[in-house]
């Protein structure tokens, strides 16, 4: 599993804690990017395909956690990382 060093905790969070809600949306946006650009020269890798979505819910849940807690946080996870924020329902 990749493991976020200090300053890209500090890119997404402020912090050093790999724990916290933004470093663990930050490595698996980066699980993430490895398992699309695996799974553009392995088409048929549904094994890969399922863990794919299984990290992307994931990271969707943890996006809704951090919009609810901390909004300020969220819009800096969302631009650093570039990636789309939530649908408004």
């Amino acid at each position: 599993m990749y493991k976020c060093n200090s300053t890209d905790a500090q890119l997404v969070g402020g912090n050093k804690n790999t724990g916290s809600t933004a470093s663990q949306i930050y490595n698996l946006t980066h699980q993430i990017l490895k398992l699309t650009s695996h799974l553009e020269s392995h088409s048929e890798d549904y094994s890969s395909r399922r863990g794919l979505r299984k990290l992307l819910s994931k990271r969707k849940r943890l996006l809704i956690y951090l919009s609810d807690k901390n909004t300020v946080l969220y819009a800096k996870v969302i631009k650093n990382l570039g990636i789309r924020g939530l649908k408004k329902s």
